[in-house]
């Protein structure tokens, strides 16, 4: 999830208001961006929670495609 721009986010570009991990108010602070939309969290944690798990389903999704075309061989 790493930004190639230095535009900071904004929370009122959130396309959320709860965080989705705990239900709670989102933080100007534990914001990231995802497909092209500012997503909130209520804390860092569960942001950088967030862009671990897309991290470990991109390689996953990555390696199986390699997998289909043959190319892990």
């Amino acid at each position: 999830m790493t930004r190639t721009d230095t535009t900071p986010l904004r929370i009122e570009d959130a396309v959320n208001a709860l965080c989705p991990w705990s239900g709670k108010p989102i933080a100007a602070d534990s914001l990231t961006l995802y497909n092209g939309a500012v997503v909130g969290f209520c804390n860092p944690d569960c942001r950088d929670t967030f862009e671990r798990a897309l991290t470990h389903f991109e390689g996953a999704l990555q390696a199986r495609r390699a997998a289909s075309a043959g190319l892990d061989e």
